[in-house]
């Protein structure tokens, strides 16, 4: 936090400034059906984006990052458009989502900076509610964290391009510390789920692949559009009137006659198909693991979503696919699965904190032989669950 502080008075002079800690998030069950309109569980990390800001009275929003070495800076009345690749693209975003519903009188002064691999923890989601929970308290503005949802959810899909679901957004502003949290993504209900007395500790492990790549250029937007095909071969199967393609859920499909018609679907589209209505079986069974305080079998389960990420969903990369199945072989590893979209970042994983040094150890005698491109890259790391997306303390840090 120092750091941050000291960034900021070098840059804008010294002033009194608010901090936001916005989390990292996984989700341990619920993969890649949150675009389809189904249920999906959250957790936040204690690994977060963090940002320290003040008001800028004349409407500029100036933003440094310590992670890279340029800056974002424009006036809230002329906002550049999106540049591919470019980490102000969330910052824009933010603004122009803001401003349909909202009046912003006061700019912004900022330092932003992630602590982890950023790569499958929804880092874009982190930064975009640090932004939009900056810009709202410097102007005064009253917005629930569901609208917040809804602001940030705008900014991926309306202004960065990238079909997703809720479930980033979700986990990282409605999560509460050691609570499951269980978002419904299609009428965008929620409730959290206490972790039972009897729940064993653990922690969650983070492994960082070492490839970074945008969702927009891997094959994330192609599988929506191949679970919306799915249920559209369903619907006309079962003599249904078509849906618009762009408009069709898996979430809409009924279990009936995807039981009934599933047989039917070709190829790749009943794979997607099938990992949607496993993966929603899953979800249900994993809450009920996590009231029960079951840890081993919300592991298995996770392991489980795993596997039909890999083979039914076919998402992934050969350096993601080796990290799961070095978590899954390693004694002390309750439950893994790619984290994310699955194509490139991380794997995490529940873990018995007795076995920490045997897991790192097993994966840094394997994965740098495996991936010698990413020797120096790749990372471990362990977290413990926090709270979801908040202005530490709402206390002014006089610098």
């Amino acid at each position: 936090m120092q750091e941050l502080v000291n960034r900021f008075n070098q840059i804008f002079g010294e002033k009194e400034v608010e901090m936001i800690r916005s989390p990292l998030r996984i989700c341990p069950l619920g993969a890649h059906v949150d675009h389809q309109g189904g249920i999906v569980t959250g957790m936040a990390l204690d690994a977060n984006v963090e940002m320290v800001f003040a008001p800028s009275n004349d409407g500029y929003i100036q933003v440094r990052s310590m992670d890279f070495a340029d800056e974002e800076y424009f006036h809230m009345d002329r906002v550049p458009e999106m540049l591919p690749g470019f980490w102000g693209n969330y910052l824009r975003g933010t603004v122009l989502s803001l401003q349909q519903n909202r009046k912003l009188q006061y700019g912004l002064e900022a330092v932003i900076s992630g602590k982890l691999p950023i790569g499958g923890l929804s880092s874009s989601a982190a930064v975009t509610t640090a932004y939009l929970m900056a810009l709202a308290e410097v102007n005064d503005l009253d917005i629930t964290k569901e609208e917040l949802v809804g602001y940030s959810h705008w900014v991926e899909t309306e202004f960065i391009g990238l079909k997703n679901g809720i479930l980033d957004q979700s986990a990282n502003i409605l999560s509460k510390n050691n609570q499951l949290l269980v978002m419904d993504c299609k009428s965008s209900e929620h409730y959290l789920v206490n972790k039972s007395n009897d729940m064993p500790n653990f922690e969650v492990i983070v492994v960082y692949s070492g490839v970074s790549k945008a969702l927009i250029g891997t094959d994330y937007n192609n599988r929506v559009d191949e679970c919306k095909v799915a249920g559209w071969i369903v619907e006309d199967l079962a003599g249904n009137e078509r849906t618009s393609l762009q408009d069709v859920s898996l979430r809409n499909i009924s279990e009936s006659n995807y039981h009934k018609f599933g047989d039917q679907v070709p190829g790749k589209f009943r794979k997607r198909m099938d990992h949607f209505f496993t993966e929603q079986q899953r979800v249900q069974q994993g809450i009920e693991a996590w009231e029960q305080g079951n840890i081993e079998q919300f592991g298995k389960l996770m392991f489980e979503s795993g596997e039909s990420s890999i083979y039914q969903y076919e998402s992934g990369c050969p350096e993601l696919i080796t990290i799961y199945e070095l978590l899954k072989e390693t004694e002390g590893v309750y439950g893994a699965r790619f984290s994310g979209a699955g194509y490139r970042g991380c794997c995490i994983g529940l873990v018995n904190p007795a076995y920490k040094e045997q897991i790192k150890e097993h994966i840094d005698k394997i994965y740098p032989i495996q991936h010698p491109a990413y020797k120096y890259k790749y990372k471990v790391h362990f977290c413990k669950l926090n709270d979801g997306a908040h202005i530490v303390d709402r206390i002014k840090l006089n610098q």
